[in-house]
């Protein structure tokens, strides 16, 4: 029993401390075996999990807050949590009100935003994931604030 104590203190001091400091985050976590996660952090020969990376034109500022916007007009996510280069959404389903974990970090050195979007339960997503993601680099293209053109087949 102490050391099941022990181990409980370490992992929450580790997690408190690695969330002190919101703004030294540089990866997102990564996405499992399962199916319904995408990520632009994912190794590129990963299809089933690999998004292109948000490619900012212009000020990195003015994309980073075209997408906080964007989320916020999203029916059924809410922002979670928000700092000056990461963000944590959670996008809930309407039907069996299953959610979804949207994170995204702001790269302003590369003029990147890197995104990734999973689901918490189940194993599929019905591609549920890969198309917020695309949706939402839609919304940031139309505001010229990337410069990459979002994939025509989501």
């Amino acid at each position: 029993m102490t050391i099941k104590l022990l181990l409980f203190l370490l992992v929450m001091v580790v997690s408190a401390s690695a969330a002190a400091n919101p703004e030294d985050k540089k990866y997102l976590p990564a996405c499992l075996k399962s199916p319904n996660c995408v990520s632009t952090q994912a190794i590129s020969a990963d299809k089933r999990h690999y998004l292109e990376p948000f490619k900012i034109l212009g000020d990195p500022h003015k994309a980073w807050d075209a997408l906080k916007q964007a989320i916020m007009e999203q029916d059924r996510m809410v922002m979670t949590h928000e700092s000056r280069n990461s963000l944590h959404a959670e996008a809930t389903s309407w039907l069996f009100t299953f959610v979804d974990d949207i994170e995204a970090i702001l790269d302003t050195e590369a003029k990147q935003i890197h995104i990734r979007s999973a689901s918490r339960m189940g194993h599929f997503d019905f591609g549920v994931n890969r198309k917020r993601i695309e949706a939402l680099r839609l919304q940031l293209y139309e505001a010229k604030v990337l410069a990459l053109q979002p994939t025509a087949d989501f």
